[in-house]
């Protein structure tokens, strides 16, 4: 009988072993190392992606008839257009990103995960979906509030090749000379732009890829009959990646296209008065599913990433004798 209860025990998704703060320190490298090891594989989707997202403003703005070539033919045009290093441009704003958003996503949604756990009707500690939910959106939304303006420099050094190509002259240089660029056109507030949308996506992104998972493992273990191994993380990390990319790929683009948009001398987008301006035009301009372009480069760039980080992240965790997140 015990023997029995022990094994039923160990596939059983509670939260006995995690609910305990991480470390801070060791938390936030793990996450850091982890992400970084995800964007080595997923990055050049994420430029693809993003070029599809500006691609119909583009054609709208220039009165060029841009075709939409698609996820294939947009990664094979960076290539003969612009060269394959491309396909990684701004990749070191991406991993300055990832050294300030997602350590913190990671600390913020331990630390209210803690908070959140309650019991269930046998006294184990359980998190329900809401209470899993809120932990998720109001962690990314708070750390992307912190590192919006890293995201600005991102989007801004992905879509350099293409300015250069439209004769425009380039406005990124380097990580550094960016930051300087927006803050002496907009100020601190232009630092932040388009930080609204940003920050309500990477809601719905850590929504996907951190609360999702975080649940998902825990029910997949209970209707498998499994232990948290392998198998189990590999199915959660692509559930994740999937919910991430349904739920945040119209925040997504509208983030792109507010970030990317060009300011007068005065900081003030030229395209697009906000949020829902850019919303409301994207729809009756471009139509219904413009709101998912570049959402099959968005998945195959999420669901690889969700897989790398989470193996990493748990690997990490097992080598230092941590159970699994």
């Amino acid at each position: 009988m015990d023997k029995n209860n022990k094994q039923v025990s160990q596939f059983r998704p509670t939260y006995i072993s995690t609910n305990q703060k991480t470390p801070f320190v060791e938390l936030y490298v793990t996450s850091v190392i982890s992400a970084l090891a995800g964007e080595t594989i997923a990055y050049p989707f994420d430029v693809c992606k993003t070029r599809m997202h500006i691609q119909g403003e583009i054609a709208s703005k220039t009165a060029t008839p841009l075709k939409y070539r698609g996820m294939l033919g947009t990664a094979l045009g960076i290539i003969r257009e612009e060269g394959v290093l491309k396909l990684y441009g701004g990749l070191t704003a991406m991993m300055l990103r990832h050294s300030t958003f997602t350590g913190l996503k990671m600390f913020f949604y331990d630390n209210l995960r803690e908070f959140m756990i309650t019991t269930n009707k046998d006294g184990q500690p359980q998190l329900t979906f809401f209470r899993g939910a809120v932990c998720g959106m109001t962690a990314g939304a708070l750390a992307n509030m912190l590192s919006s303006p890293v995201d600005l420099v991102k989007i801004q050094m992905q879509m350099d090749g293409k300015r250069r190509l439209m004769g425009e002259p380039a406005r990124v240089q380097n990580v550094f000379q960016a930051f300087g660029s927006i803050y002496a056109v907009g100020g601190v507030r232009g630092l932040w732009k388009g930080t609204a949308i940003n920050a309500t996506r990477a809601a719905l992104v850590t929504l996907g890829d951190l609360s999702a998972y975080d649940l998902s493992k825990r029910q997949l273990m209970r209707l498998l009959e499994m232990p948290d191994n392998r198998l189990i993380q590999f199915m959660g990390a692509m559930i994740a990646g999937l919910t991430s990319a349904v739920l945040s790929t119209p925040a997504d683009v509208v983030k792109s296209r507010i970030m990317n948009q060009p300011t007068d001398d005065k900081g003030i987008g030229l395209h697009y008065k906000g949020t829902i301006d850019c919303f409301t035009k994207l729809y009756t301009e471009e139509g219904f599913f413009a709101m998912y372009k570049g959402f099959l480069p968005y998945w195959l760039r999420i669901g690889p990433w969700a897989l790398v980080f989470w193996t990493t992240f748990e690997q990490i965790r097992r080598f230092r004798g941590d159970e699994g997140y």
